[in-house]
């Protein structure tokens, strides 16, 4: 059994590399991106491979901001993050908070 080749994908929007694994299967080639299980797919050529796996993982980092996006809007409307601005205003309040400039300094 031949054991896959691993490959980066950089993904430029999102600025996030992933590895991907990639070998040859009879005619074919499959590639993967466990990071990502939902990205996986076969081409007949190793470089239209890289390239559909670029695209699927980009779709794949949309569809999941979208989601994300969708899900923050729908707790805030319900009210869902209510207590943690009002637990921030009272920390605020009662001075116990950092500003940008003091936390850099602590990394």
């Amino acid at each position: 059994m031949v054991h896959p080749k691993t490959v980066k994908i950089h993904d430029p929007v999102f600025e996030e590399t992933y590895t991907a694994h990639i070998q040859k299967n009879g005619t074919n080639w499959l590639g993967w991106i466990p990071e990502v299980p939902e990205v996986k797919c076969e081409e007949l050529t190793e470089k239209a491979l890289l390239k559909t796996l670029e695209t699927k993982l980009h779709e794949s980092l949309e569809a999941e901001e979208e989601a994300w996006e969708k899900q923050f809007e729908e707790d805030v409307k319900a009210g869902r993050l209510d207590p943690l601005a009002e637990k921030a205003s009272q920390n605020y309040q009662e001075g116990k908070y950092r500003s940008i400039a003091e936390l850099r300094k602590l990394l």
